[in-house]
């Protein structure tokens, strides 16, 4: 299907959802991931403030420690005061398959579509039960086969992060979804906490459209609103941010994330960008439309003091002064070595009765 004729992104996933919004536009994705610190009260507040700001997703990311780690996984960022390992932090993560529906339950409840990306087989298969409106492919997850191979059979749509992958690994992914026509996002993303602006590449926004022809996205780390407003006037179907209550919070993405009222703020420009975007402007239209503004902020051509009657006009003679409803600013040279008819007091706007041109 040619990028002009499928539905977007967010219009798709909305009307898997039933949801009574189902308009085009980008999917903008608000992302938990561990900021609510193996709190399940945490990650139902960060629900609301994310429903709240007005984004279309919640995505949270589940873990097992089991199934996806060892006790020998080096931290990232040694960060926990109460977690010996990395591997202790990802078991304190873990939420039961009911806590799991309760999320689920509570985004439905808030217009929210619900996402979190599975680390290991066995939390795809606890995923798929809870249910999710699409998968999400963490960077790290982008080469894992036998994950990539059963959430294609699925049917549901990929969203796939690139931080960690040349073109090759994402050609096998991109290619894989195409063949069994599994709508699909390829997301531009860097791998940094906090991303530099210098690497946000929004411009692999271009060369993925190009390469795969289908919707292209943002992940950002940078913990600012302005990539995914860049990446929005450059057509992204989707933006991912992380979302953090406030930045005193704990936990090792806070640096990375937008605040939830920046988060609003981020809605509120993505919305108006694509307003922008949707109503090109008639330069010459517009000109005509301004017309009755014309008198109010362009100047006429006025005496600048008092000028006889006979006068051969000077440029000292003339000066240029709202409003605009006189003979145009833009005529003032064209008036010098013309003579007045009547006498002019300053301040008064010329007329063309007020002039006769010499021989």
């Amino acid at each position: 299907m040619s990028s002009e004729s499928r539905p977007t992104l967010r219009r798709l996933l909305r009307q898997q959802a039933g949801s009574a919004d189902t308009m085009d536009g980008c999917l903008v994705i608000a992302e938990v991931a561990q900021a609510h610190d193996g709190s399940l009260g945490l990650a139902h507040a960060y629900i609301d403030a994310i429903a709240d700001a007005g984004a279309d997703a919640v995505k949270f990311q589940t873990h097992i420690a089991a199934a996806e780690s060892t006790p020998s996984e080096p931290w990232r960022v040694k960060f926990s005061r109460q977690d010996a390992t990395r591997y202790d932090y990802w078991k304190r993560m873990e939420f039961t398959k009911e806590q799991w529906h309760g999320l689920r339950r509570h985004a439905d409840a808030r217009g929210l579509l619900f996402l979190s990306s599975p680390f290991s087989l066995e939390a795809l298969e606890l995923l798929e039960e809870v249910g999710v409106a699409a998968w999400k492919v963490a960077s790290g997850e982008l080469s894992n086969e036998p994950m990539i191979a059963r959430m294609v059979a699925s049917g549901l749509p990929l969203l796939l992060s690139t931080g960690m992958s040349g073109t090759r690994e994402i050609d096998a992914t991109v290619a894989r979804a195409i063949r069994a026509e599994v709508p699909l996002a390829v997301m531009q993303c860097t791998t940094a906490y906090p991303c530099p602006s210098d690497r946000v590449g929004i411009n692999m926004l271009a060369v993925f459209r190009e390469r795969y022809g289908c919707a292209v996205g943002l992940s950002d780390h940078s913990g600012t609103i302005f990539p995914s407003l860049a990446a929005v006037t450059l057509g992204a179907e989707v933006v991912e941010v992380h979302a953090t209550m406030s930045r005193e919070m704990f936990g090792p993405d806070v640096t990375a994330s937008v605040t939830t009222a920046e988060l609003q703020q981020l809605v509120t420009g993505v919305r108006f960008i694509e307003e922008m975007r949707a109503h090109p402007v008639d330069k010459e239209r517009q000109s005509v439309e301004a017309a009755p503004l014309r008198a109010l902020f362009t100047k006429s051509v006025v005496a600048r003091v008092a000028i006889p009657a006979g006068t051969v006009l000077r440029q000292e003679h003339l000066a240029a002064k709202k409003p605009g409803n006189g003979i145009p600013a833009a005529r003032l040279t064209q008036l010098v070595g013309a003579r007045t008819t009547r006498a002019l007091e300053p301040d008064q706007q010329l007329t063309e009765l007020d002039l006769v041109e010499l021989p």
